[in-house]
Parts: structure tokens; sequence; C-alpha cells
């Protein structure tokens, strides 16, 4: 079987050629694989073993209807992907959205792969998703929507199968939806036995103390490991946060505490500048009113073009792929961009950017806080155990950075990018695993 699976296509192009005028088509996907093509072959690894891990597993795609408001019948398209499984059941973010398709959540669920991987988690990737506007619908129609997606996926999800979790467009809420969803169709016998299926919950319905700061706080860990190799001090540091949502406030909150000041910020409906610095406790709690940073006092708006050019010391991406191509860039006056979203930097926005000298904590490294925490739930819930706050800050505090020191090895041996050793530390204990057990049958 791996003779027959040793035969590897060429690896796609990057990018599709843009048109004259055009900014080039973002394949995220092809973008993802080409990272994991070029750490297979720094690591030297058997070429069936990046054939297999080249598409998911499976992809699922349910169509739905639901009653609206007003009573008329809306048909929504539900996908999930299922990349890889072999270290555990999949995991990975149900994401709501206008621009969900189905190649970015295969970009996606791969991600999920490798930073399951990469942090010695027993899961693998998955992601899904359901392509509309969900501050369009109201919050009764946003509890149908999930209810009728979660019902229609079935037994594709399980505590021991398929673990979803919040990402773009959903929230604590949304899974505590869903878990009930789920545990009202198993069966009485069974239904107190699988609060784990859905992971991000509200703590009282099953989720763990830690779970909403669970990613910021891991960009944080990555970025203070970052400034003590760098010997930067965060006391007075500078930030741009582009994305205002969990993410990016969160980080913004947790740095503040380490004297660091936000001195612009971003998101879908403009940027805002504040050279004094703002408080991000108070704008994270206006986001959570408003749903974004439009009509916030307490800054001047700014053009996105004039954000990218302020001068700062970190710039934080937590919006959503491809934020930062060679123009954007050309124009970042940071030493260090940490990315808190996945996919922000495009290939040749990241070039750029390393050869004018400026750092870059991967995506797979530096957001794999959540879906760190997001485990510490599941067992949580398997054990039927309550952890503290103290608890699982000090053991996200120790995988954070360890694996930190695991890519910034990997990286000095092989005179690579961070993202390469990230997906090269990732690989090998892939490749370790299917050495071990070899392809059925």
């Amino acid at each position: 079987m791996e003779e027959q699976l040793s035969t590897k296509p060429a690896a796609p192009p990057v990018s599709a050629p843009p048109a004259p005028g055009q900014k080039p088509k973002y394949e995220f996907f092809k973008v993802v694989q080409g990272y994991l093509d070029e750490a297979a072959r720094l690591i030297e690894v058997p070429d069936y073993i990046t054939t297999i891990l080249s598409q998911p597993k499976n992809e699922i795609i349910v169509n739905f209807p639901v009653r609206m408001d007003d009573g008329s019948i809306r048909l929504f398209k539900g996908y999930r992907i299922q990349h890889n499984n072999l270290l555990g059941p999949f995991k990975g973010g149900i994401r709501y959205h206008e621009t969900v398709t189905l190649d970015d959540l295969k970009a996606l669920a791969a991600m999920m792969t490798w930073k399951c991987a990469l942090m010695n988690l027993p899961l693998g990737g998955g992601k899904g998703g359901i392509k509309f506007n969900p501050n369009a619908v109201s919050r009764a129609e946003l509890q149908r929507i999930t209810r009728r997606f979660f019902h229609a996926l079935g037994a594709n999800i399980g505590p021991e199968t398929d673990i979803p979790a919040p990402d773009v467009g959903t929230d604590a809420k949304t899974m505590a939806w869903a878990m009930d969803t789920y545990m009202n169709t198993v069966g009485q016998l069974f239904k107190q036995a699988v609060k784990g299926v859905v992971t991000g919950k509200p703590v009282a319905s099953g989720g763990t103390h830690g779970r909403e700061k669970a990613t910021g706080q891991g960009v944080v860990h990555c970025i203070t490991e970052w400034a003590e190799e760098h010997d930067v001090n965060l006391g007075g540091a500078t930030l741009l946060v582009q994305g205002f949502g969990n993410v990016g406030s969160n980080t913004a909150v947790l740095l503040s505490k380490l004297g660091a000041s936000t001195i612009a910020v971003g998101d879908h409906t403009g940027y805002l500048y504040n050279p004094e610095g703002f408080n991000p406790h108070k704008l994270q709690d206006y986001v959570r009113k408003h749903r974004s940073i439009a009509g916030y006092p307490a800054g001047k708006p700014i053009s996105r073009e004039e954000f990218f050019r302020l001068k700062a010391d970190i710039f934080i991406p937590a919006a959503l792929e491809n934020q930062v191509g060679p123009e954007e860039a050309s124009s970042l006056q940071v030493r260090l961009v940490a990315e808190g979203a996945n996919g922000p930097c495009a290939p040749e926005g990241e070039r750029v950017l390393l050869e004018r000298g400026i750092d870059i904590l991967p995506d797979v490294l530096a957001n794999s806080g959540g879906v760190t925490v997001s485990y510490y739930e599941w067992v949580q819930n398997k054990r039927s155990e309550t952890w503290t706050l103290e608890e699982v800050d000090a053991r996200l505090e120790k995988a954070m950075k360890r694996a930190y020191r695991e890519v910034a090895e990997m990286a000095r041996q092989k005179k690579c990018t961070l993202r390469i050793a990230a997906y090269a530390v990732a690989l090998q204990r892939l490749a370790a695993v299917y050495g071990e057990r070899e392809i059925f049958p």
C-alpha cells in the first residue's frame, strides 16, 4: 500500500497568476499545503505521508431549511471538513461568516491537524461553518440556524468522533445550543455523557475556566518568549491590533497588564488611532455591546493605509486571512508580527517582512492556545471534573512555552523560518505515528 501512495503529484502554485491590474487570487488551502511540502522536504518525510495529508479525510456538506422570523423558509449550506484523525478525534471551530468557502475550511482544518500535533494533543484537525452573516439575523433565527445545522450533521460529530468549537461569528452561547441539540438527539441513556461534543461552552454548561481568553493568552505567551529571547522590554511597548473580537481584544488586555499600549485598532468597519493608547478593557466592552469598534469615541478614524504605516513595536493581526500582502508588509514599521488570526500573512507579504528583518510568530504556533484549552475542557467533561482558572492557566503556559522552544530549536537546527519549523515539528510527530502504525489494511 505504501508503494502505491508514494507517487506524489507536483505541488500546485501558491496563487493563481493575477489578471492585469488585479491582486493575485489567494488560495488558502494551496498556501497551507505549500508550507507542509516545504517542511516535509526539510525533515525528509516519506512522500506517502504528505500524500495522505494533502487532502481531508472527509468533506461534509449539508443543506438545511430554517424558518425565519417572518415565516419564510431559507435554505442554508453548512460544511464540516474532517482533515485527519490519526492522533485522535477531529477538532476545530465552527465559523459563521458570509465569506465561508470549502477551500478556506479545508485549509483551516489542515491547520488544526498541525496545531494539535505541534501541541502534543491527542486530537486531529477539523473545521466547519455556514456561509451567512450572523449579524444580519435575529437571536431567535441564529439559534434555529445553529440547532438545524448541528442536527443535520448528526452522527458525523460526537465527543469521541469530531468535537466542534467556537470560531469567527460563533461564541459560547452558540456552543451551548449545539450541545443541547446533540444531547437531545442521542437518547436519554447517554444524555449526560456527551457534554464534550463541543468545547468553548459557558462554564455553567460544562465549559472550562480560561477558555474565552485562551487563544489570546497563547499569543501573549509566545510574545513574552520572543521578547525574552530578543531582550525586548514589553513595558512601554506599542501595539497595532487588527480585529478586536475574542482573540484581538484579549491579547490587547493581557499585554496591557505587562505594560504594553494599544495605539491603533481596526476591524471590518474601519480603523482608529489613539497615540496615548486605548483602554483595552473599555474597548472590549464596547465591542461586545456594539459588535464592532465603529463609533468608539476615544480614537481618531484613520484609513487602512494609515494604519499599516504607523510606527509601533508589535503588530497583531487577529481578523481574517490574507490581510498582509506585499504592500502592507512594505508599510509596516514594527519589530514583530504575532499572528492571532489564521493565515493573515500571504506568502508574498511574509517574504517582504522577513527580508526587512521583521520577525513573525506563525499562526500554527501563536494561536494554538485555543485548541489546547479546548482539549482541557474535553478532558474535564470526560472525567466529570472542574479545574480552577489557575490550573488551566498553569497548564497552558507550560504547554505554550514548551512548543515555542521546540519550534525555535527546529528553526535554528534547520535554518528555516519559525513557520516552517512549526510545521516540521508537527509533521515529525505525525510521521512517527504513521511509521509505527503503517497503512490499513
